[in-house]
């Protein structure tokens, strides 16, 4: 068999092992990590509780409304000296009483407070549903960089299962020529190391992959034995720009928004504090029932019913000058959360600066390390044919192998990382397909 053929052979078989096993997109898998991941639900319920608190009653702006009853009695052993100097005496003496009711308590105005911590409640669901698509962000991101360094790894086996055939033909055709006294033993020996070292690494290579099937299962939340098979090449975008990503950066990105909503939050809650300035003005009002009973006294038995109502006011005159402090202390925090946004800002556009530059540098290996495996696959080719005919040395032979496969290998990784760094400037300007 002329060895040659080899990489159109290992094509057909490599797909014939596919065909047998779940093909997994990375449509499938973003769709599976939506779906399945504990974090991401986690957040979701989280902001789902941060939509049920936005409510007008959790904020203090609605009445409140509370029924009442009390109910009591008792039985005593009596003895009363009145003013005018008669005595009553009674056993077991019974007296109860019962009274039951509604009453409405409505704060009018607490100084703007009760909007301000509406609107916070508002801020906080905002908040949550940041933390949730950073989440997503984060675990979408993280699976896709396993499931493309999954793809790289395919690769690498299909490159060490050529590397491989090539050993075993070269193992043969020296066994054959030293047969026909055309070479050494020594050349069979070096030939059948160098097939056991190709093994070897075959084996540590199925290892990692089978690993890294198991991690991305993980990470799928899905049972961690699913058998399948990634797609067989890795595409990148190579239309990114830096000015366009900080411009979405500076839109999108969900922990610079994050850290947005926390100073708006800041300044409700620093409303809030001042709002103790101001009175506080309630209504109430009402319906009581009242009955009584008793066994001795100049009133046996009475009863009551009807509404009552009242306004009232508070204000807080002095405190210790702890809202002054308060004040100030809210005014402090308003002042850090700006800071932390510049600072994010900041982390943020560098972070992107220097990945873009990394995302280049690496679009660019891509065409060398393609132009790389060409000519080591050319160079394979001329090498194996004189080897076959036998007017080169093994040691010859070995290096145009291992350029070969190291070229496929650097090629793979060369994009594999190109797609790294695309998956994260896509992360980091909230622009990731989801």
């Amino acid at each position: 068999m002329n060895i040659t053929k080899l990489p159109f052979l290992l094509l057909i078989i490599l797909h014939l092992n596919a065909a047998a096993q779940e093909i997994l997109t990375i449509e499938d898998a973003v769709k599976i990590t939506v779906k399945n991941n504990y974090q991401i639900i986690t957040a979701a319920n989280n902001l789902k509780i941060d939509s049920v608190s936005v409510s007008p009653g959790f904020a203090g702006m609605l009445p409140t409304l509370e029924a009442s009853i009390e109910d009591n009695n008792s039985v005593q052993n009596l003895s009363q000296t009145r003013t005018d100097g008669s005595q009553v005496e009674q056993d077991n003496a019974k007296n109860n009483s019962l009274d039951y009711g509604v009453t409405l308590d409505w704060t009018l105005f607490d100084g703007l407070s009760m909007f301000a911590a509406y609107d916070q409640l508002k801020q906080n669901r905002e908040l949550g549903a940041e933390e949730l698509k950073q989440v997503v962000l984060t675990k979408v991101g993280e699976v896709m960089i396993t499931y493309y360094d999954l793809v790289q790894q395919q690769q690498q086996l299909a490159a060490l299962d050529s590397t491989i055939y090539i050993s075993e033909q070269r193992v043969e055709l020296a066994r054959n020529r030293f047969s026909i006294g055309k070479a050494s033993k020594l050349e069979v020996l070096n030939a059948q190391v160098d097939l056991n070292t190709d093994q070897t690494l075959m084996q540590r290579q199925k290892e990692l992959y089978a690993n890294t099937k198991i991690q991305l299962n993980e990470q799928l939340a899905r049972d961690l034995t699913t058998d399948f098979k990634a797609v067989p090449e890795i595409f990148v975008d190579q239309s990114l720009l830096l000015p366009d990503l900080e411009s979405k950066l500076m839109a999108n990105n969900p922990e610079l928004n994050a850290e947005r909503i926390s100073k708006r939050i800041s300044e409700l809650e620093l409303k809030q504090v001042k709002a103790s300035r101001y009175p506080t003005i309630y209504a109430t009002t009402g319906y009581n029932f009242g009955k009584s009973e008793s066994s001795l006294g100049f009133t046996t038995s009475s009863e009551s019913n009807g509404f009552s109502y009242g306004f009232g006011a508070t204000l807080n005159l002095f405190d210790g000058f702890n809202q002054n402090r308060n004040e100030k202390i809210g005014k402090m925090e308003l002042e850090n959360a700006a800071i932390a946004i510049k600072e994010i800002e900041q982390q943020l556009l560098s972070t992107l600066s220097t990945t873009y530059q990394t995302y280049l540098t690496n679009i660019s290996l891509i065409e060398l390390e393609g132009n790389n495996e060409a000519i080591a696959k050319e160079n394979l080719d001329i090498t194996v044919e004189k080897y076959r005919i036998g007017i080169i040395p093994t040691i010859e032979f070995r290096t145009a192998q291992l350029n070969y496969i190291n070229a496929r290998v650097r090629f793979s990784n060369a994009k594999f990382q190109a797609k790294l760094s695309e998956i994260i400037l896509k992360q980091m300007s909230g622009e990731l397909d989801i």
